[in-house]
Parts: structure tokens; C-alpha cells; sequence
């Protein structure tokens, strides 16, 4: 199948790879032309190109804005696609892209994904599938490629909600874990121990079965190779506030977690990997 792909950050280009090597050709873009030339795949010149040269469009992007502008260059040529929008934001802008694709004779669901680069990889994402059965079942053999479980959570909107609803505690956790790590960073245990320790314990997020020895390394000087970073989070956080706030729910402790993502990228850490927060908050007192 002639799929394209906007948005070439970490996750976009993996996913790229992994359907490029199980034979669909692969046209890529990206704001930035370095980012889609070092794929070593097909570079369309813009979005507009994109779209007219796939009978899908998958999109990954960093944000709403971002969603907003690559999809106003392709809506003139939606006719007849079906579009894939894996972004990580709020319900209301899915929504909206939905209607103005779907005016243009085009189709869109929501399917962002829960995993990181090496998932992306493998085609061990989990996706969490928004939009019409109809165009659900559509999307569904490419979506089983990138996901080792896909589930169909509702009509558009109910994706990037469900999103926004998973990524929620383990936003928390990376600030929770920096705050543990203080209490015990002078026992002047081995950190690959000491990590071992808290990974096997009922208190860990599952994500420590994969980043425990990372952070590890990096409690002991070794900064970690960037996948998510900790502005990418900050974004997170306050598009699940924002989402929250509409729904009249109360946030106290996403709230404050976002104050100390905020501090940490005052600090230097912004673009830096998550990991290095709980380092960082652990390494030396803070104040906010």
C-alpha cells in the first residue's frame, strides 16, 4: 500500500521504518527535510504532496498546532483517503479535523499509541483507536502492524482521551519516582541495584520493566540517548489539565506534577530525557 507519513520525530520515523520493511512504500515528510532525508525513504515536498501521492495518510505530530497546519495543506486532496491521526492531543481537535476531512470527501480516525521508539519498532505499540467502525475496520490491517493490541474506544475524540487518560499516572510517576529517589540516594547503593530493587517492588510503573537500567545508568553519570522528552511531557500535562478543567474534574496532583516538570525545564532539562528528572530532583535539593 502507498502509505505517507507526516511528522518525522523519533516515533513517526520508527513507525516509518517498521512499515517500510513489511513492504508498503513509504513517502515521508517532515517541517524540518533533514529529519525525512535521514529516513532514507521517499521525501514528498509538502504536505499537499503527501497526500496526493498515498491512499493513506498516517500523522504523528507534536501538537495541536502542528495538526492543525499539516492538515489544512492536505484537506484538498482528502477525496477518497483515509487518514490516521496519532498525535497526542485534545479530544476537540480530532473532532474538528474529523468534520473538515470528511467534508472533503476523505475520512479520519484517531489511533494514538501508548510505547515508545523501540515498540514502534517492533509493531508493539497499543492503539487506541477513535472513529466509525466502518473506517476502524478500514485502517485495521495497517494498524495491526504498528500495534500489539489495538482497541476501538469510541466515535472520534474517544482516542485522544483514552490517551491522554493512560499517559496521566505515568506523567506523575517520573516526578514521584525523583522524590523517592531523594530519600535514598545517600544509602550509597549500586544504582543498577538500587533500581533492580525498585523495580520489583508493587510500587513501580510498569514502565520500569524497560527503563529501569536507563535511569540506573543515568544516577550514575551516563545521560541517556533522548525518546521522550521532558518537554513533550510538559505539553502532555497540560493538555490533560486543559481536558480535565472542561469536563469540570478537578487535577490537584497533574496540576502540581506540571509545576515541577515546569522547574525541571527552567533548569536545562526540556529537551532532554525524561529519565533525567527523577535524577536530576534527586541529585540535589530543589526549590520551585
Amino acid at each position: 500500500m502507498k502509505i505517507g507519513i507526516a511528522g518525522m520525530g523519533k516515533m513517526g520515523s520508527a513507525i516509518a521504518a517498521r512499515l517500510a520493511g513489511l513492504g508498503h512504500e513509504i513517502m515521508v515528510w517532515n517541517r524540518s527535510a533533514d529529519k525525512a532525508r535521514a529516513t532514507g525513504l521517499k521525501v514528498a515536498a509538502s504536505p499537499a504532496a503527501l497526500a496526493e501521492g498515498s491512499e493513506m495518510v498516517i500523522s504523528i505530530l507534536a501538537d495541536a498546532a502542528a495538526v492543525k497546519s499539516v492538515y489544512e495543506q492536505m484537506l484538498p486532496a482528502a477525496k477518497g483517503k483515509l487518514f490516521i491521526e496519532m498525535s497526542t492531543v485534545r479530544p476537540q481537535v480530532q473532532q474538528e479535523l474529523s468534520a473538515k476531512i470528511s467534508a472533503e470527501g476523505g475520512r479520519l480516525i484517531e489511533c494514538p499509541v501508548g510505547g515508545t521508539t523501540g515498540p514502534a519498532r517492533e509493531g508493539k505499540l497499543f492503539g487506541f483507536a477513535g472513529g466509525d467502525a466502518a473506517d476502524v475496520a478500514r485502517a485495521r490491517p495497517v494498524l495491526d502492524q504498528m500495534c500489539r493490541r489495538v482497541e476501538h474506544v469510541g466515535p472520534i475524540g474517544s482516542g485522544a482521551r483514552m490517551k491522554l487518560a493512560i499517559n496521566l499516572p505515568l506523567l506523575v510517576y517520573w516526578q514521584a519516582l525523583g522524590e523517592a529517589l531523594s530519600l535514598i540516594r545517600d544509602l550509597q547503593i549500586d544504582p543498577q541495584r538500587l533500581m533492580d530493587i525498585l523495580a520489583d517492588t508493587s510500587g513501580a510503573a510498569g514502565m520500569m520493566k524497560n527503563r529501569a537500567p536507563i535511569i540506573a545508568a543515568a544516577l550514575g553519570g551516563k545521560e541517556p540517548n533522548v525518546t521522550s522528552n521532558v518537554d513533550t511531557m510538559r505539553k502532555d500535562l497540560s493538555e490533560m489539565i486543559a481536558e480535565g478543567r472542561a469536563l469540570g474534574r478537578q487535577m490537584p496532583v497533574t496540576e502540581r506534577a506540571l509545576e515541577c516538570f515546569d522547574h525541571a525545564s527552567k533548569q536545562g532539562l526540556g529537551g532532554k530525557d525524561c529519565a533525567m528528572l527523577p535524577v536530576s530532583w534527586s541529585a540535589k535539593p530543589q526549590k520551585l
